[in-house]
C-alpha cells in the first residue's frame, strides 16, 4: 500500500500564495469549460450509435465525468503547488478501500456490464436460467428483475446472470409445445394420432407452420406413449397449451380413446 506523506501536503497548503489562488481559479473555470465541451461532444458520439443500448450510454457519461473531474481536481492542486503524487497515492488509497469494501457490489456491475453489451435479453423478453424463470422486468446495474408465472418479483444478481446458462424464449418469436400423453394398447395408433391432431385444431393461436405432429415414443408396461409437438407465439404460448391440454382429453372422450394411467389388474384363476 503506497504511503501517503499528509505532513507535506499541509505544508503545501499554508504556503498558498494569491496569486497561487487566482491561477488555480482560473485553471478551475478552464477544466469546468473543457468538461462541459467534451460531455456535450461525447453525448452526441453516443447518440449516434443507435445499437448502444441507452442504459451503456448513461453508465459511459457518468464514468467520463467522474474521470473528467478527478483530472480537475488534479490540475488545480498541481496549479496551487500541491504535490499531485501525493492525490494520486491518496487516491490509490480510497479506491482500494472502497474495492474491498463493496467487491460483491463490481462483480454484479461488471456482470451488469456483461449483460448489457452482449444482450443475451431484452426488457419483456421470457427467459430462463440455471435457478428461475421468468419475463425479464428490468435491467439494472447490479440486478436483473424477473417477474415468475406465479407473480413473484425475483432481484438476480448481475454476476449470476452472466455466469449462469440462458434460454431466451422469446429471441426467436415461437415457442414449441412438447407434450407427453399415453393411451391404452386397445387403442389404434392411427386414432390416437388423429384425436391429438384434432385436439391441436381445435385450440386458437397454434401455428399452422411449423406443422403439428404426433407420434409413438414409448412401448410402457400398461400404455403406449405419445408426444405431441406444435408451435406457438410466445405471448400466446400459455393460454394455448392450457387449452390444448383440455381439448386432448375432449378429443379422446369424443372419440373413446382410454387416456391410460398407473393401474394394477389382478386376475383371479379358479381351479
Amino acid at each position: 500500500m503506497p504511503n501517503v506523506d499528509l505532513s507535506s501536503l499541509t505544508g503545501q497548503i499554508k504556503a498558498f500564495t494569491v496569486e497561487k489562488v487566482l491561477t488555480a481559479l482560473l485553471m478551475l473555470l478552464v477544466c469546468l469549460l473543457v468538461i462541459k465541451l467534451v460531455t456535450r461532444l461525447a453525448k452526441k458520439l453516443l447518440n449516434r450509435a443507435k445499437r448502444l443500448d441507452p442504459r451503456m450510454r448513461k453508465y459511459t457519461m457518468a464514468a467520463l465525468k467522474v474521470v473528467l473531474y478527478v483530472l480537475t481536481v488534479l490540475i488545480v492542486a498541481q496549479s496551487l503547488g500541491i504535490p499531485t503524487t501525493s492525490l494520486v497515492a491518496l487516491f490509490s488509497v480510497l479506491s482500494l478501500a472502497i474495492s474491498l469494501a463493496v467487491q460483491d457490489v463490481l462483480g454484479n456491475v461488471a456482470g451488469g456490464l456483461v449483460i448489457l453489451f452482449s444482450k443475451p435479453f431484452q426488457i419483456g423478453d421470457y427467459i430462463e436460467t440455471d435457478t428461475v424463470a421468468g419475463t425479464v422486468y428490468a435491467i439494472d446495474l447490479t440486478y436483473t428483475k424477473l417477474d415468475t408465472v406465479d407473480g413473484q418479483r425475483v432481484l438476480m444478481p448481475n454476476s449470476t446472470m452472466a455466469d449462469s446458462k440462458i434460454t431466451n424464449f422469446t429471441e426467436l418469436g415461437t415457442r414449441r409445445m412438447d407434450l407427453t400423453v399415453t393411451a391404452s394398447y386397445d387403442d389404434a395408433i392411427s386414432a390416437v394420432r388423429q384425436a391429438l391432431l384434432a385436439a391441436v385444431e381445435a385450440t386458437p393461436n397454434i401455428l399452422e407452420d411449423p406443422a403439428p405432429v404426433a407420434v409413438v415414443t414409448n412401448y410402457g408396461e400398461s400404455a403406449i406413449e405419445y408426444h405431441l409437438r406444435c408451435w406457438s407465439k410466445v405471448d400466446t404460448y400459455w393460454d394455448a397449451r392450457n387449452t390444448l391440454m383440455e381439448e386432448i382429453k375432449n378429443s379422446f372422450d369424443q372419440r373413446g380413446i382410454t387416456m391410460t394411467y398407473n393401474h394394477l389388474n389382478v386376475h383371479i384363476l379358479e381351479k
